[in-house]
């Protein structure tokens, strides 16, 4: 049975009458990459500060690798990682510099070079801070939390600002700290990014959990409509009866609305082979993890309680 790295139970925060965080409750399993989904003021970053040790909490229960962060047990603080949104290092320092000197603060730190292979920065070893562009930095970001070996790494917006191919090699370095049995704790609003890396999700709105699972299981279990789209040839004629009311026409290009994608692709294509018919361009797009968040927030925020 896998161990849990994080366990959180009843958590309760207020800021004066603003109760932030309002009982919340789940579980990280050791190894794992979960992510922690919220939209502005939901609860979200003080649930993460309370993890990290950097808030106090009103009420409930934590425990991160066993300990109580509150404590400020050593501990605990040489095995956890972090990475801020934004990190003040020594500009003019090196890269090899500035993890070496991370490294001196932990009793069993990993080898340098390896810690600077793993964020993809062995040609920028020897550059100073100063040189190094957005991504590269942020990778720095990640080496610096990487420095002291921790058991949990908690990436706060990891790969804000990159373009796409710094962001997918990031989301790929991400990855290999998971193969290497870190458990990974990822807040952020790319949902692509939670897509691609996260095995299980948990999202809060105005202080509690409104849905968790993995992100297969979140884009199920919105019964949100199915879009199929396709172009036709002006000789087509009418489409089959079963689907004129949920089609919508602009010229040639028609889209259907379904939450029975099997029945309407079956009505659509059978209809089609029987007329000689050419479906151009034809997409079937289901609801994406944005969809289901949006969605999901949306009510949850309209009527105060979990959707």
């Amino acid at each position: 049975m896998v161990a849990n790295a994080v366990e959180v139970e009843g958590l309760r925060k207020a800021y004066g009458p603003v109760e932030a965080v309002r009982g919340i409750s789940f579980e990280v399993a050791e190894g794992e990459v979960f992510a922690l989904l919220g939209p502005n003021g939901a609860g979200k970053t003080t649930t993460v500060e309370i993890l990290e040790g950097f808030r106090h909490r009103d009420g409930g229960k934590v425990s991160v690798l066993g300990f109580d962060p509150a404590s400020g047990d050593r501990r605990l603080k040489v095995q956890m990682g972090v990475v801020l949104q934004t990190t003040g290092v020594d500009p003019y320092l090196t890269v090899a510099e500035t993890v070496d000197m991370f490294r001196g603060y932990y009793p069993r730190p990993r080898a340098r070079d390896e810690v600077i292979k793993l964020v993809g920065l062995e040609d920028k070893s020897g550059a100073r801070v100063t040189r190094l562009s957005g991504g590269q930095r942020r990778r720095l970001d990640v080496a610096i939390a990487l420095a002291g070996d921790p058991q949990i790494l908690f990436l706060d917006e990891p790969t804000t600002g990159f373009d796409p191919g710094a962001k997918r090699n990031a989301w790929e370095v991400i990855k290999g700290l998971a193969g290497l049995g870190k458990t990974i704790f990822l807040t952020s609003h790319s949902m692509d990014e939670v897509q691609f890396l996260a095995d299980r999700v948990v999202i809060i709105a105005a202080g509690r959990i409104v849905a968790e699972g993995t992100p297969e299981s979140l884009m199920g279990r919105q019964q949100s409509d199915t879009l199929i789209r396709f172009r036709l040839p002006d000789s087509a004629g009418a489409l089959p009866e079963a689907l004129r009311g949920a089609a919508r026409l602009d010229g040639g290009s028609v889209e259907i609305e379904t939450k029975d994608p099997t029945r309407a692709l079956f009505e659509l294509t059978s209809w089609a082979v029987q007329k000689n018919v050419s479906l151009d361009g034809l997409q079937v797009t289901r609801p994406s993890l944005e969809d289901v968040y949006l969605e999901i927030t949306r009510k949850a925020e309209a009527v105060g309680t979990p959707a």
